[in-house]
């Protein structure tokens, strides 16, 4: 069973959240660890982290063996519960910064799925002036419980680790739409690969997305500079603007800015 199967994660407090999704990180990329090994790379007691695993078992993201536990599958995607409080003050001011890129006065916008697409939604419920649409539950929710904008849900089939709409009914809203920027969460973006995703559904409904855009921006923590994963989501030719932070790769910064790509980096807390 993928992730993308199992029930939705559950986590009791922000911190427990930010551990399991460092715990799902660390499997996922060994394939498999003991449970004192974890244990030390993340400082809590095994107890803790016996406690963690096992919920994590119980929740179908990953399997509880003997003395520590083995990954469903190593390229599976960090479930969308999980991943909003990695890099969270980073993602912070992407957002913030992504925000202030737009016009003033009436404007369309189109913000996909992903955890830094959806703080530049959140960033965005200061204005009133704004047609918003998206295939992304969290981003619509969002936004229509906490501001004036007038916003756009699109259709589809939800993909429970991005809680996404995907497919034919959501690639159809947004070819139906003019938009004047679109705002793009990515699981990866590399000189070599453009911006991709984990799934090739999400790819197709978010490229739909892109197209319809006057001006594409990618959203991207620096953890993300540099990766490719399966999907492609858009060619580097299609994106205008990539805003990310300072802990990126600066060479495959350097890459991506040579192929036309206006890259704007936001300065560290402690650097602004």
């Amino acid at each position: 069973m993928s992730i993308a199967q199992a029930q939705a994660p559950h986590a009791t407090s922000r911190r427990r959240s930010d551990r399991m999704a460092r715990i799902l990180s660390y499997v996922n990329e060994r394939g498999s660890a003991r449970l004192t090994e974890i244990a030390d790379a993340l400082a809590v007691s095994t107890a803790t982290m016996r406690r963690d695993l096992t919920d994590m078992d119980e929740q179908g993201l990953l399997i509880r063996s003997h003395g520590g536990a083995r990954a469903l599958d190593p390229a599976t995607e960090v479930p969308v519960q999980l991943r909003d409080s990695r890099f969270r003050e980073a993602k912070l001011r992407i957002a913030e910064h992504a925000a202030r890129l737009l016009p003033d006065g009436q404007y369309s916008v189109a913000i996909s799925g992903g955890t830094t697409a959806a703080a530049v939604a959140r960033a965005l419920t200061v204005r009133d002036d704004l047609s918003v649409a998206t295939n992304a539950l969290t981003t619509a929710t969002e936004l229509a419980s906490r501001s004036r904008l007038t916003v756009i849900m699109t259709g589809g089939f939800v993909r429970s680790s991005s809680l996404e709409a995907v497919g034919v009914l959501a690639e159809k809203t947004f070819s139906a739409i003019n938009v004047g920027t679109a705002f793009l969460g990515t699981d990866g973006i590399s000189a070599r690969g453009g911006a991709t995703t984990h799934n090739e559904t999400e790819a197709r409904t978010n490229h739909a997305m892109v197209t319809q855009a006057d001006r594409v921006v990618v959203v991207a923590d620096g953890s993300k500079i540099g990766r490719a994963t399966l999907a492609k989501v858009a060619e580097l030719s299609e994106i205008d603007v990539l805003v990310t932070d300072s802990s990126a790769d600066q060479r495959e910064l350097e890459a991506i800015a040579a192929a036309g790509v206006d890259v704007q980096v936001v300065a560290d807390a402690q650097e602004g």
